[in-house]
């Protein structure tokens, strides 16, 4: 087995991916299921569940007036698409690196016969949020994350990783620069709204911030799923022996010092209607990263633009993830972003399987009970 690569090594390449129509067989994705038929009310719910949570005691209620619609409607309905699998969760979403954190995209190259084995193993990290098959040599990508505490640390961690799951090589795709990360998928227009510029583009900074015991409480009792019920922030504020309002206070702060992103929906990208996402990859001159990498992550069909390091046999330097209702609507919106930049070197790696795909939970014993048998 060859080494797991670091951004400083480059042992081993990455060779460009094979062309769309190359004949490589395809593994469908069957745990998600087909897309399900959404009306108009659906898709613009699903849009402003999506965008930004209220942070108010009563959300659901201002959510009802946003879309001038009874609210025992809004809780029904967001109810059922929970329950119909799509809708994933309501969720505050944290920010993994400035809770200190250390993370990065992984591309494995692992068996090509038997992936389910090797995803099986990688899968069992707790830190492990995302895992997908792709198009590629490097056939297993995947984004992982160990707490401040760990033992391991994160390089260790790749190598325990790589060896259990036979691995033959392993690279290391950190972020260097992060210009947008915004899971929100436009369900009421089409093709040429997200092939356009003028969404959200905003570098963030990747710097751990210091947590305050309030932090703690807040975060482990707030993560996870919400509940679809008129005062959904009153449990975890109980739980941490404040008032809602204080609660509430405290996550708008947690925004201001990065710490949380936002609360919003996360939906089943393909029970919503979105069956294909597109890496694109881009070779951009290192003296336009900025300038173009803001560019890009302004797409409304993109959700993470990235600037990550290269190798001898790696140019690309930044990374979008474009997501469609098809491979060719994700095509259209790597198209227009190279028309608009006039960047055209790139290459695009397809997901055919999604191995596995969940919100972080921090904090947890979870890291130490999986570093516990390994050290």
């Amino acid at each position: 087995m060859e080494p797991v690569t670091s951004q400083s090594q480059a042992k081993d390449g990455i060779t460009a991916p094979p062309e769309s129509g190359s004949g490589q067989p395809k593994t469908r994705e069957r745990k998600l299921g087909a897309a399900i038929p959404l009306d108009e009310r659906d898709k613009r719910l699903l849009n402003v569940l999506q965008s930004e949570f209220p942070l108010d005691p009563e959300p659901f209620k201002l959510v009802a007036q946003k879309l001038e619609a009874p609210l025992d409607w809004v809780l029904a309905r967001t109810q059922t698409l929970l329950d119909e699998r799509i809708i994933r969760e309501i969720t505050p979403i944290f920010d993994t690196r400035t809770l200190g954190y250390e993370s990065m995209l992984v591309a494995a190259r692992v068996d090509p016969e038997n992936p389910h084995r090797a995803a099986k193993v990688i899968n069992a990290h707790p830190g492990v949020s995302h895992n997908y098959l792709r198009n590629h040599e490097f056939n297993m990508w995947f984004t992982i994350a160990t707490p401040p505490d760990s033992k391991l640390g994160l390089e260790r961690t790749l190598e325990v990783l790589a060896k259990e799951c036979g691995a033959t090589s392993v690279r290391q795709l950190p972020t260097l620069k992060l210009f947008k990360i915004n899971m929100n998928l436009e369900m009421e227009k089409g093709t040429e709204t997200l092939a356009a510029p003028g969404g959200e583009s905003k570098e963030r900074a990747l710097v751990p911030t210091p947590l305050s015991d309030r932090d703690y409480a807040v975060i482990r009792n707030l993560q996870g799923p919400m509940q679809a019920i008129p005062r959904p922030y009153d449990a975890a504020a109980e739980a941490c022996a404040i008032s809602t309002q204080e609660l509430l206070d405290h996550l708008q702060n947690m925004i201001d010092r990065g710490l949380l992103r936002r609360v919003a929906a996360i939906l089943f990208h393909r029970r919503a209607g979105f069956s294909a996402n597109g890496m694109g990859v881009w070779k951009v001159p290192e003296d336009q990263v900025e300038t173009i990498g803001a560019q890009m992550a302004a797409f409304r069909g993109v959700s993470h633009c990235y600037q990550r390091p290269t190798y001898e046999d790696w140019p690309y330097n930044v990374f979008t993830m474009a997501h469609g209702r098809s491979k060719e609507e994700c095509d259209a919106i790597l198209d227009e972003i190279a028309e608009q930049t006039g960047v055209h070197e790139r290459s695009t790696l397809y997901s055919s399987t999604e191995f596995k795909k969940i919100r972080l939970r921090y904090f947890t014993p979870d890291y130490a009970e999986w570093e516990a048998s390994r050290l």
